[in-house]
């Protein structure tokens, strides 16, 4: 049977903190197999990002088994690709720079990339800003910097911590289908964290649902909507269904957390 692409078993993250151990995600099971793509959805706070940096090696466990490929997650890894919720961009190199970091930190010769980082800064739409510094862009700009670095050395596996989050709608829209695109043609897997009930349904096999914190699996929904999928999609009855179905059980899960308090 082949491993798949990324499993996480029983998962546990507890932080101190001034009020004690806080335990952020308790027992926590999914995986991605290979060229699958996994939305994931939850209230704030319920650890999704918490998750990805799990995944991404950038933070270890309390307990569980992360593995990518079968091997334990110990730390970052050149087959992974992260999109983090913030840019995070290096202020002191341009736009073009920042998205061959990845090339630079794994070793490889940035000219024989060069022609790929200027592809992704099109799509991403910032040609003719190759040469501009972080604080001359907004920050919508900025996150698509992140996104095509993001991409940049073509990782197996993607981590997107809601990478469309801070973007216009337009943006939002042409940056959803470009990624349904990219994903279709290169088989990658990806673990896509989203607060948008519509972004997952419409980009996701499949939508694993947390809890509020503790964050935990209480609900995995496939989504078997034909791709491509299109604007026409959005509009469709079993697009329709599968969002109302996740809206009624969130707002089942808020109103049992305002019967508690």
């Amino acid at each position: 049977m082949t491993e798949p692409r990324l499993s996480i078993e029983k998962l546990s993250v507890t932080y101190a903190s001034a009020r004690g151990k806080l335990t952020a995600i308790q027992d926590l099971s999914l995986s991605v197999t290979n060229g699958q793509f996994v939305a994931v959805l939850g209230p704030s706070g319920c650890g999704k990002s918490t998750l990805l940096n799990i995944a991404s090696g950038l933070l270890s466990p309390s307990g569980g088994l992360v593995s990518i490929q079968g091997k334990p997650v110990t730390g970052p890894r050149p087959d992974v690709g992260i999109v983090f919720q913030q840019p995070t961009l290096l202020p002191w190199k341009s736009v073009i720079e920042n998205v061959l970091v990845p090339v630079q930190a794994m070793g490889m010769k940035v000219s024989e990339h060069m022609e790929r980082a200027r592809s992704l800064i099109k799509m991403v739409r910032l040609e003719g800003f190759e040469n501009h510094y972080p604080n001359e862009l907004s920050g919508g700009m900025q996150q698509r910097v992140g996104i095509a670095r993001g991409f940049m050395h073509d990782p197996q596996l993607l981590l997107m911590d809601e990478p469309f989050a801070a973007l216009d709608a337009m943006t939002r829209e042409h940056m959803t289908d470009e990624l349904q695109s990219m994903w279709m043609q290169s088989g990658k897997s990806v673990l896509f964290i989203t607060h948008s009930i519509p972004e997952a349904v419409y980009l996701a096999d499949r939508v694993v649902v947390l809890s509020a914190r503790p964050g935990t699996v209480v609900d995995v929904i496939d989504v078997p909507i034909p791709r491509p999928r299109t604007l026409e999609t959005l509009s469709s009855p079993e697009f329709t269904s599968i969002c109302n179905r996740l809206r009624m059980f969130f707002r089942a899960q808020s109103e049992k957390q305002e019967n508690k308090s």
